[in-house]
């Protein structure tokens, strides 16, 4: 695959992000995977919603990790859709779609991790995050995981290679805005590839190819249509 394309919480520019109608749309589109945002329930379920609270993408307030599931299951995420958990996501999507499973809240890597190997999914799931103590854990109780560090300005440090490595990362996931080609050097260098969140134009797509990117996150459903209608 010469460059992948990865629906962004599903395909949010469409439909209700991080939702299974998002997810399934994405997969309907082609996109090439799919990322999601990983929270515990109050009483430790994996819930896939972005933030930290319910206020912005659901019917609900306060934080998530004050409700419980069965609470949360009764919340309208958008067009009549519910919080999924991460399981849901699972059964719902197709059973060799790659997933892209960011923690969002490091107490979280535990609970992914037992998933993970419950369901035999190393080889399907990606674990991504913004933090290194969340993907630390993981790589410790899972060595196999392929784990993604994910930044943004702080992709610009001299630490950050280093950083990749002490979590097992050989992909990196930056902010299209932060990058330049210094980075994507050093980088591979180190023989680790460089992805981007988020493209979603022409412009977009032909600054992260000129970059030598291996992929993108992307808002839009049509973006793996138009990366071969480029290519």
């Amino acid at each position: 695959m010469s460059f992948f394309t990865i629906g962004h919480r599903g395909v949010m520019a469409a439909e209700p992000e991080n939702t299974l109608r998002s997810f399934l749309r994405a997969e309907r589109e082609g996109l090439d995977g799919i990322e999601l945002d990983l929270h515990l329930s109050k009483d430790g379920e994996l819930v896939v919603m972005h933030d930290e609270t319910l206020d912005r993408t659901t019917d609900g307030s306060g934080p998530i990790a004050d409700q419980t599931l069965q609470q949360l299951k009764k919340l309208d995420a958008g067009l009549g859709e519910r919080i999924p958990t991460f399981e849901e996501v699972l059964d719902a999507v197709g059973p060799t779609l790659p997933i892209q499973a960011e923690i969002k809240d490091a107490a979280a890597a535990r609970s992914l991790a037992k998933v993970l190997a419950d369901r035999h999914l190393l080889h399907r799931v990606s674990v991504l995050s913004f933090h290194d103590v969340a993907l630390i854990e993981i790589h410790t109780l899972l060595p196999q995981a392929r784990t993604v560090l994910v930044a943004g300005p702080s992709a610009h440090r001299d630490t950050f290679v280093g950083r990749a490595q002490k979590v097992g990362s050989t992909l990196v996931s930056v902010e299209l805005r932060q990058l330049n080609r210094a980075i994507v050097e050093k980088c591979g260098a180190a023989g680790i590839d460089v992805m981007a969140w988020t493209v979603n134009d022409e412009r977009d797509l032909a600054l992260a190819r000129t970059l030598g990117l291996v992929g993108c996150v992307t808002d839009r459903p049509d973006m793996k249509r138009l990366a071969e209608a480029t290519a």
